[in-house]
């Protein structure tokens, strides 16, 4: 989780142009090895813990994060398949972004049977998601104002899921070597007994038909 949060952060900071920075060329060694490497590698210590939900979206965004970051690497030429930075290329990376909007959304559903921070943390990049594909749609119309200023809302919503992330990476911390709790709000007892009442009703009217 820890590469996850640094990465984005470095990422956000870009979007939002903080200090000028504007450019995410940068961030590659964040997005390929920190992200891309470190995430994929954690993975596996998740799922050797029994943990597929952690697994699962440590397994995704290393794969995003990787993705995202060749499509960076001017070498590979990916820009110039497309002749440059032209509507089409902007259109084909808000297509790329919003794909992932859609897969982070199965994300945010299942982290309602989890906690509060994760269900924060994956509807703020979830709204990440969303303004940045809405930024590369927008850039290709030709309207370079608004798209910057999408750009700057995801960019926004990135900086608090990078620090909701960082959150995540000290409640662990404290789990394993401090002997104190940092909580993450847990909601599975909340959604067990939401699931139970919203059960009762339909096995009441299955009695009574039989």
């Amino acid at each position: 989780m820890g590469g996850f949060a640094t990465t984005l952060l470095s990422v956000s900071l870009a979007m939002m142009n903080f200090r000028g920075v504007f450019s995410q060329t940068i961030f590659m060694g964040d997005l390929c090895f920190v992200a891309g490497i470190g995430l994929l590698i954690s993975a596996q210590w998740e799922m050797v813990r029994g943990n597929t939900f952690s697994y699962t979206v440590l397994s995704a965004y290393a794969l995003f994060y990787g993705g995202y970051g060749v499509i960076l690497i001017p070498a590979l030429g990916i820009a110039d398949a497309y002749g440059g930075y032209t509507p089409e290329y902007h259109n084909a990376l808000g297509f790329f972004v919003l794909l992932w909007a859609v897969f982070n959304l199965f994300f945010l559903l299942a982290s309602c049977t989890l906690n509060i921070v994760y269900i924060l943390l994956f509807l703020t990049l979830e709204l990440c998601l969303v303004f940045d594909a809405a930024s590369s749609f927008v850039l290709a119309d030709g309207l370079v104002e608004k798209s910057a200023n999408l750009m700057t809302a995801a960019g926004a919503f990135a900086f608090v899921s990078s620090l909701l992330g960082y959150y995540s990476v000290l409640h662990y911390l404290c789990q394993d070597a401090l002997p104190f709790n940092v909580p993450m709000g847990d909601t599975s007892r909340a959604w067990k007994r939401w699931c139970k009442k919203t059960s009762s009703p339909s096995l009441k009217t299955d009695e009574e038909m039989a």
